[in-house]
């Protein structure tokens, strides 16, 4: 199947998906199989049901006529028809990696934007070498602007998708530990990350800096094409303030208070005012976008239930976020309660990193600690530990919570969520 030949067919339709289940009429579905399972046995179906075209790997089900393409690689074709789209399209695209804070900045930068462009970005979390095709090829021609989320967990990752995104402005939120094992230690996680400084040198594109951040000043300072924030030399200076429980910041005397917890959030919160400053939106207009943005994803998320404060935090966590966590929530007013899961894929580092968060936790004093899963449970013989979720929420309907404030915080897998209908 040639790419310039299918991509008159992809002008007429409406999105691309890979989940059957999720087909709308007119789109193109990209027959995904698994090890179980062979997608394109779906394909008959997914034209019965409106689909416009169905991509598949497996020849047997290839019917041309009925618009059933065959492809030796569903992936390849995925990619390669992305980045034929975006070599058509005359929009900037912001590329955003990092190991903390990505989802967050990603929509406040475009909620921002939105004051002044139409915006598209990627949706969920869908930032790995399947999502930011995706991402690419659900933009439209009426769209002026781009944000890409691109994620990663190990080396050359971000390198691959940048080339299919080929952004014109880059931001490293931060270089934290996370995916220690797939990036081969912290040092790994730096280099990984800074593979969108690679692309974007190599293009001689925007790169926004946090000049508060040594390890991205050290990666830019020999660079002209930037952005920087922070500092007084910086092109935009913020300073950080906080009321209640939620971090703002304050530019040139305005004070603009955002609907996030947590001073870890300041920078993420000045990448996006940069932004919108760097493409000439009002300051009243960005205020206006910030205090009107409510996180709705389990991340820095302050939840009233009843007499109780929750904030919620359980999208992701690695020792650096939960650090940060543990920092912010400490200064809470009134009596406070942790419940702290697993933080994943951290290698041979875990049982380190795990006892470390631990000995935080206790030295902060905290009126009630609970762990969740295997890894805190090695570590935890003075607090309550439950090997999952499920046993937590066990415990939780015979044993209710009674302080003030509840901070949950783990890596998605331990599902911590679940136990927020117990609190």
């Amino acid at each position: 199947m040639n790419i310039e030949s299918f991509y008159n067919l992809y002008k007429k339709a409406n999105n691309c998906i890979i989940d059957s289940r999720k087909l709308q009429n007119n789109d193109i579905f990209f027959a995904f199989s698994g090890e179980s399972y062979n997608a394109a046995e779906k394909a008959e179906e997914a034209i019965a049901n409106g689909a416009l075209a169905v991509i598949v790997e497996d020849i047997t089900f290839s019917n041309p006529g009925r618009n059933i393409f065959y492809v030796e690689s569903t992936l390849k074709f995925l990619q390669d028809l992305a980045i034929y789209h975006r070599s058509q399209l005359k929009i900037p695209i912001i590329g955003l990696t990092g190991s903390n804070g990505k989802t967050t900045t990603k929509e406040m930068i475009s909620t921002v934007l939105s004051k002044k462009f139409y915006v598209q970005n990627t949706f969920g979390n869908l930032n790995n070498h399947i999502g930011v095709p995706l991402t690419i090829l659900s933009i439209k021609p009426e769209h002026e602007i781009a944000v890409v989320e691109m994620g990663a967990n190990h080396q050359k990752e971000i390198e691959s998708l940048c080339k299919i995104a080929k952004p014109n402005i880059g931001y490293i939120t931060n270089f934290g530990k996370a995916h220690l094992e797939g990036f081969g230690g912290f040092e790994g996680v730096i280099k990984g990350k800074s593979e969108l400084y690679y692309y974007l040198k190599s293009y001689e594109q925007c790169i926004l800096v946090n000049e508060a951040d040594a390890i991205q000043l050290e990666k830019t300072k020999d660079y002209v094409n930037k952005i920087s924030f922070g500092k007084s030399t910086s092109d935009f200076v913020y300073d950080v303030f906080a009321k209640e429980h939620f971090v703002g910041l304050i530019y040139q005397n305005e004070k603009l208070l955002s609907n996030l917890t947590g001073q870890y959030n300041f920078t993420n919160l000045s990448a996006a005012v940069s932004l919108g400053l760097h493409f000439k939106i009002e300051f009243k207009d960005i205020k206006e976008a910030i205090e009107n943005y409510f996180p709705s994803n389990m991340r820095s998320q302050v939840q009233k239930k009843g007499d109780k404060t929750l904030v919620l935090d359980t999208y992701n966590a690695n020792p650096s976020s939960m650090s940060a966590s543990l920092d912010n929530f400490k200064e809470f007013e009134g009596s406070k309660t942790i419940i702290i899961g697993d933080m994943l894929e951290l290698g041979n580092e875990s049982e380190a990193e795990h006892q470390s968060i631990y000995e935080k936790a206790s030295q902060l004093s905290f009126d009630q600690i609970i762990t969740v899963g295997k890894e805190f449970k090695k570590v935890n013989h003075h607090d309550l530990a439950f090997e999952n979720t499920s046993a937590l929420i066990d415990y939780l309907k015979e044993n209710p919570i009674i302080t003030q404030n509840i901070l949950l915080k783990a890596s998605r897998g331990i599902a911590l969520e679940q136990a927020i209908e117990c609190l």
